[in-house]
């Protein structure tokens, strides 16, 4: 299934199906390494909302919810490079079982900005969990401990993932048909 959007054609990627199988592997990996634990998941917005409503009623455990907003694209579908700091988290996790939650990694930019910042607040553990992986364009190497899925550089729409805000919406994913 493929849909249209102006003059770009995009293929579809990933059913929803598939994506609620894949977060609720990610979810069985979480609750059996923090059996017994709660955990903070730290969403990094606007893209990783949807994946992280998911996955946090998947765990079935005791959960703290808070979110970043980081932004190195702005409107555009390359990263700038630079990130910017939008909005912080506003609990103290000191001590604290940490997830940042992303919905894809690709330069690496962004997440290792965000864990290094994080660190530095001395939590009891910090992991990164993200739904999708672009390994081939990482610039700055990221410790991703939980990986839904590897994924080919294209550019993603849907479950979160957007193209100039829109397109969030989708409950599936589809990447950018370059066939056409």
């Amino acid at each position: 299934m493929s849909i249209t959007l102006g003059t770009q054609s995009f293929k579809k990627y990933l059913s929803s199906a598939e994506i609620q199988s894949t977060v609720e592997e990610l979810a069985q990996k979480i609750r059996r390494d923090y059996e017994g634990k709660s955990v903070l998941l730290i969403c990094v917005l606007k893209g990783a909302f949807v994946f992280t409503s998911d996955l946090m009623r998947a765990l079935k455990m005791d959960v703290e919810l808070d979110f970043v907003r980081l932004s190195s694209y702005g409107k555009e579908k390359e990263s700038s490079g630079t990130v910017t700091l939008l909005k912080d988290i506003s609990t103290d996790i000191s001590g604290k079982h940490v997830l940042i939650i992303e919905e894809i990694v690709d330069s690496g930019r962004t997440l290792r900005f965000l864990y290094d910042r994080l660190i530095q607040s001395k939590p009891a553990s910090l992991e990164i969990v993200a739904l999708l992986d672009k390994e081939s364009k990482r610039v700055v190497p990221v410790p991703v401990k939980y990986v839904g899925r590897k994924v080919p550089d294209e550019f993603l729409i849907g479950y979160g993932l957007d193209l100039e805000e829109y397109q969030r919406n989708l409950p599936d994913i589809y990447h950018l048909n370059n066939n056409e």
